[in-house]
Order: structure tokens, then C-alpha cells, then sequence
């Protein structure tokens, strides 16, 4: 009996450790003022997290991510396995402490055009991070990340606002420098005209259009580009877009890995991009 009792007082010691060293995950909802209607996010909260901002308490780094097209801010973590990553990887101090903020995007495209969506990001959803959460609010403190529709955001969001993010990870981000292909979505959601998709809004909307701004601030953000082989428009997208960057002298990294554009592929890519982008983010600091 007192072998088993011991046995059971280990696994329950081991159980309560893993839970101690365990990210908490909450589902949110604030006005945004920009959207004229309430905004649903997850906020992934790291081990030992506090609200608390004191000589005791740092104010931890904080990174955007942006789902993809008519999905969910919870397929991060229900098909990413965002929470277990983020926690073993800091739990290996493989990345620092880091506030996970993931928003509703429905199939807005992270622009203005559906609705405000943009504005209200910089406006209504940085503020409400940044008020009620223990989180920088200085550029090297920020990073910005997305997943397909969720990478054609990141992208623009890390060319347009370049003070803001001091790096920015890419997982199959739809960001065709030409046209989508037929059977992309961007052509069919109503973002790039209506009732027709029109050439010149995505031109317009896409990241050439920022290219030549981007390169004449004084900012250069790390950017992780990856996506699976199987993914082929995507994928030679991808690595366009690596090859300008480094050519330009943007610090970059790119991985092609076997897959289609599945979440499969991304959970399998994001530890190494979260490796690569938090790199840049300063260790959770203290007032």
C-alpha cells in the first residue's frame, strides 16, 4: 500500500506540475468603436502571468495572431496546438514569456473594406490589449504573425506600420503579387469588389503597393515566410517574396515543408516560427 500511495502521490505531484507550468487561454469580446459592434478575441496568457504591473511584475511581449478566411481565432489553438507549443517553448526557454493576442477576423481580409477592420486594430484593439493587459506598448515589445487570409494581414500590418512590430511570421500567406489564382477566396468574399472581383482594389490593397514606403523608413522587421510544397501557388509565392526581401537587405527567413495548406502544416511550422519572429521581442519588462 505505501508503494502505491507513493506512486499516486507522484502522479499527482507530476499532474499539478504540468498544470503549474501550463498557459492560460480566455475567450473576449470589447466595443469597438472603428467596427460600431462588439470584437471577439483569445488572448493566450503565458505561466505566471499577472495583471500586475510593479517592481515585482513585468510587462510581458506581446504577439498578433491572424486566422485565415472564414475561420476561427481558436483554430490557433484547437488545430495549431498553439497553447501546448507556446508553453513547451518557453518552458525550454527557447522564447520568452509572450502575451498571444488572436482576433476574430471573419472573411474581411484584415482590411478596410468590408468594414473597418484595419482601423479598428490599431485603433480599438491594440488600446484594449494594451489597457487591460500586462503587455509592452513599445515596438520592440510587439510582433505581428497570420495564417493564409491571416498572412496577407500580418504582411500589410508589418509594411504599413513598421513602428509598431519589431517582427512578423508568415504561415502560407495568400499575398499573390500578381492576381489570385481562380479558386482563391480573395475572389470570391466580396473584399476586392463587389459583386466582381477587381484587379486594381487588390493591387491597390497588396503588399508591392507598400513595398517602396516600407523601404524608405528606417525600420526592418525579421520576416518568417514558410508553407508546404504541395501548397504550389502559395509556396512559390512565398519564396518571391523571401528573395526580394533578402535581396533588399530585410532580414528574412523562408521554410517549404511537405504539405498542402492545411493546419497540419502550420502546427508543424510553428515552432520555428515562433523561434524566429520572438527573437526580436525583449524579455517581459519591468516598470
Amino acid at each position: 500500500m505505501r508503494l502505491w500511495r507513493r506512486l499516486l502521490l507522484a502522479l499527482l505531484t507530476g499532474s499539478l506540475s504540468a498544470s503549474a507550468l501550463a498557459g492560460n487561454v480566455l475567450n473576449r469580446t470589447f466595443h469597438s468603436a472603428a467596427l460600431g459592434r462588439n470584437w471577439a478575441y483569445t488572448v493566450y496568457l503565458p505561466d505566471g502571468y499577472s495583471a500586475l504591473t510593479s517592481a515585482d511584475n513585468p510587462r510581458y511581449p506581446v504577439l498578433y495572431l491572424l486566422h485565415g478566411n472564414n475561420g476561427n481565432a481558436n483554430d490557433w489553438i484547437t488545430q495549431g496546438h498553439l497553447q501546448t507549443t507556446a508553453d513547451a517553448l518557453i518552458k525550454r526557454k527557447e522564447i520568452t514569456p509572450v502575451v498571444i493576442v488572436m482576433p476574430q477576423g471573419g472573411t474581411d481580409w484584415y482590411v478596410d473594406r468590408k468594414e473597418p477592420i484595419e482601423t479598428a486594430f490599431f485603433e480599438d484593439l491594440l488600446p484594449e490589449i494594451e489597457t487591460h493587459y500586462a503587455v509592452s506598448t513599445e515596438r520592440s515589445g510587439r510582433a505581428i504573425g497570420g495564417v493564409s487570409m491571416g498572412g496577407f494581414g500580418a504582411l500589410r500590418y508589418a509594411l504599413s506600420h513598421p513602428a509598431y512590430f519589431c517582427g512578423a511570421l508568415l504561415l502560407s500567406p495568400a499575398i499573390y503579387a500578381n492576381e489570385p489564382p481562380l479558386d482563391s477566396s480573395a475572389r470570391r468574399v466580396g473584399v476586392f469588389g463587389e459583386p466582381q472581383f477587381d484587379p486594381r482594389i487588390w493591387h491597390a490593397l497588396n503588399y508591392p503597393a507598400l513595398w517602396t514606403r516600407y523601404m524608405s523608413k528606417p525600420y526592418r522587421l525579421p520576416i518568417f515566410v514558410a508553407s508546404g510544397d504541395d501548397d504550389l501557388a502559395i509556396q512559390a509565392e512565398a519564396s518571391v517574396l523571401y528573395t526580394h526581401l533578402r535581396q533588399a537587405g530585410n532580414p528574412a527567413s523562408l521554410r517549404i515543408i511537405d504539405g498542402a495548406h492545411t493546419w497540419e502544416v502550420w502546427s508543424t511550422l510553428l515552432p520555428g516560427a515562433l523561434r524566429y519572429t520572438l527573437g526580436c521581442l525583449k524579455p517581459p519588462l519591468r516598470d
